[in-house]
């Protein structure tokens, strides 16, 4: 039996762990990924104002990866699903019994007339969503003054969608502590109608952004970037003026999906949301931000979706029907500034609720800024690295539980 597994980021990496953890030692796992590099993305969001070095977001993918699991360095070029073959860009073909897709979604900033015009990074482009990115953007905050700051989402769905609320309420602290607040206008554009997808989210959100007089530009799909003026423009001509622009790009699964047959119109693959198997092939398989499913990208899905992903494939190795259904549950830290952060738990069914988690009255409090939660989200980076990527058990259910939630 060969299971292949195309991406060894947070997702791919926790999934060879758990394959290799419950299938039989004769059964091989071989990986593929472009490069050895390993990033912990959270960190890419804080680098800019100092909490992390790039020493402490990165590792070797090989030294992250279970023993009795094969890397290969490469690029995937096409998946043959009628033939269980993948074609790397070389030439290379590698046969599969199962496949696992877990290539996740990437900025992609070609696909915003204006972005990459030109050298952006002078005239005050930026992004935090690629290491090289964080890092530029921390010497551009560095040099700040004042002036316009604009964060814009170009379109949705983006990974952890609500890194750019945070990367907001940290410049508002960043700038405050410096002195600079005043004379800077901060503005937060995005396409959505309010602060968040959730409605209970939005309007706390919302209110954040008002009491910190950040001004919220709603309904703005991102169409040009016009550096040279310092502006950017939507598909219904309104304009937001910007000294400095921190734009999340377009996101997009990768090229091969396409090219495969096997996603949408965002290469994200298409699976049944509870299996996490193909709609189209029975023993091919997504999961964290490579799949169509309809919840955040985030590194939670990935991980409360893990148990789901390695009994449905063992089932399916034995012969079984797929017997797990993932809830879509998902959580996450929005970092608010001055050393405090909220905490929000949903899944598909169940909006963010206010409360406590993961248990009742000691738990850290959920929609409200706590220094816990804050200390709770650089605490993960330990999580992350020992426990989630070896695939090691925690005391936290992958189901999304109501105990301490407030229901509405």
């Amino acid at each position: 039996m060969h299971v292949l597994i195309l991406g060894a980021g947070t997702a791919g990496t926790m999934a060879a762990a758990g394959l290799r953890h419950h299938l039989d030692d004769g059964d091989r796992i071989t990986v593929v990924d472009v490069d050895d590099r390993h990033v912990y993305q959270p960190g890419q969001l804080l680098l800019p104002f100092g909490t992390y070095r790039e020493s402490q977001l990165v590792r070797s993918r090989r030294a992250v990866l279970p023993r009795g699991v094969d890397l290969v360095t490469g690029e995937v070029d096409a998946v043959d699903a009628a033939a269980s073959t993948v074609r790397l860009t070389d030439g290379t073909e590698l046969g599969y019994d199962q496949l696992v897709i877990a290539t996740g979604t990437s900025p992609r900033p070609d696909q915003t007339p204006g972005l990459l015009d030109g050298d952006h990074l002078a005239r005050g482009v930026h992004e935090f969503y690629t290491l090289e990115g964080s890092i530029a953007l921390r010497e551009a905050l560095a040099r700040f003054d004042g002036g316009r700051l604009v964060v814009d989402i170009a379109d949705t769905p983006v990974k952890c969608p609500v890194a750019p609320l945070e990367f907001t309420f940290l410049a508002e602290s960043f700038l405050r502590q410096r002195g600079l607040r005043d004379r800077t206008d901060l503005t937060y554009v995005t396409p959505l109608d309010g602060a968040f997808t959730k409605p209970v989210a939005a309007a706390h959100l919302g209110s954040m952004l008002d009491d910190r007089k950040i001004h919220l530009e709603p309904d703005f799909l991102l169409e040009h970037v016009d550096a040279d003026a310092g502006r950017i423009v939507s598909y219904d001509e309104r304009e937001v003026g910007f000294d400095l622009l921190v734009v999340v790009p377009v996101n997009m699964g990768a090229d091969f999906v396409a090219r495969s047959g096997l996603g949408d119109e965002l290469n994200h693959v298409r699976v049944d949301a509870h299996t996490l198997r193909s709609v189209d092939h029975g023993n091919v398989w997504a999961v964290g931000d490579a799949a169509n499913l309809p919840t955040s990208k985030a590194g939670s899905v990935a991980h409360f979706s893990m148990p789901v992903l390695v009994t449905n494939v063992t089932d399916v190795i034995a012969g079984r029907a797929p017997s797990a259904s993932f809830d879509g549950h998902a959580n996450c830290f929005i970092e608010s500034g001055d050393g405090k952060a909220l905490l929000i738990d949903f899944n598909y069914d169940t909006e963010p609720l206010t409360g406590t988690y993961p248990l009742p009255v000691v738990g850290m409090p959920l929609l409200a800024e706590s220094r816990l939660n804050h200390w709770g989200k650089l605490a993960f980076r330990h999580l992350y690295w020992n426990f989630l990527l070896p695939d090691r058990p925690l005391p936290i259910s992958s189901r999304m539980s109501m105990l301490g939630k407030h229901a509405a």
